[in-house]
């Protein structure tokens, strides 16, 4: 698929520090990507995908109450959820309803860090400017940004894999993921996403749970691929907060954002 970058995209790199030294009339050629684990054929298009059951027991998430919730309830539900030990590091849950939409893009990252948790939204500050160039860059801005999207881009819906900051910022465990997993299974059937974008270890770590080898892979084996979560595609690739200490690597995130706009 051929790839041509319009003035406006050209400007949107150069804000994420990719240099373009194409001319202007020649267009970029996405890297033909590894696509593995077929959509279901019995997903009909445009119909969200179904959501996965979560683990049962005392306080576990209830996937029939959760998966009939509109946004609204939803994100009441998840500012108030305590079912497992990440609520005790919660000062506001990042799940909003103000980005409640139907959108083509997905953007799923890590648990909230500080700022994240102290603002209840995901990918704030330095971290969230350099995700909207991104954004824009390939014709879409994010749906909770009151400015957003523009007449002429598409909607990103943006989220963190889990909703709550882990309590003194310690790593989360793989039962705490799995118990908020059902919130996210729940965003993307309200969302509908054509193509989601994994951006970190531990969103990467729920996104690819049906991809096993792959999830235990470093992240730099991991790209290049097109994974399904879901019946979703999944694309993996480097965070903002990444980028920002290691930017050479925005000329790869960019090739990654290549292959999810092919999509």
């Amino acid at each position: 698929m051929s790839l041509v970058l319009h003035a406006r995209q050209r400007a949107m790199l150069l804000e994420m520090g990719v240099r373009v030294t194409l001319p202007e009339q020649e267009p970029a050629v996405a890297p033909a990507p590894r696509i593995i684990a077929p959509a279901p054929k019995d997903l009909p298009v445009g119909k969200a995908p179904p959501v996965m059951a979560a683990p049962e027991g005392d306080g576990a998430n209830d996937l029939s109450r959760i998966s009939g919730l509109d946004w609204d309830a939803l994100a009441r539900t998840a500012s108030q959820c305590q079912a497992c030990g990440l609520c005790a590091g919660r000062k506001l849950g990042t799940l909003q309803a103000m980005g409640g939409r139907p959108a083509r893009w997905m953007v799923v990252g890590d648990p909230p860090d500080e700022h994240e948790d102290s603002s209840g939204q995901a990918f704030v500050g330095e971290a969230g400017v350099l995700l909207g160039n991104m954004l824009k860059a390939v014709g879409a801005a994010r749906t909770d940004k009151p400015t957003a999207p523009l007449p002429d881009l598409e909607a990103a819906y943006v989220t963190n894999v889990s909703k709550c900051r882990p309590p003194q910022g310690r790593l989360p465990q793989a039962a705490e993921l799995a118990q908020c997993s059902v919130y996210l299974q729940r965003e993307i059937a309200l969302v509908q996403p054509q193509v989601i974008l994994s951006m970190g270890r531990f969103a990467n770590q729920v996104l690819l749970q049906e991809h096993p080898e792959a999830a235990a892979m470093a992240l730099g084996r991991q790209r290049g691929t097109v994974y399904r979560y879901r019946g979703v595609p999944v694309v993996v690739t480097y965070s903002p907060q990444a980028l920002l200490r290691h930017p050479i690597d925005k000329g790869k995130a960019w090739a990654d954002l290549c292959m999810a706009m092919a999509l």
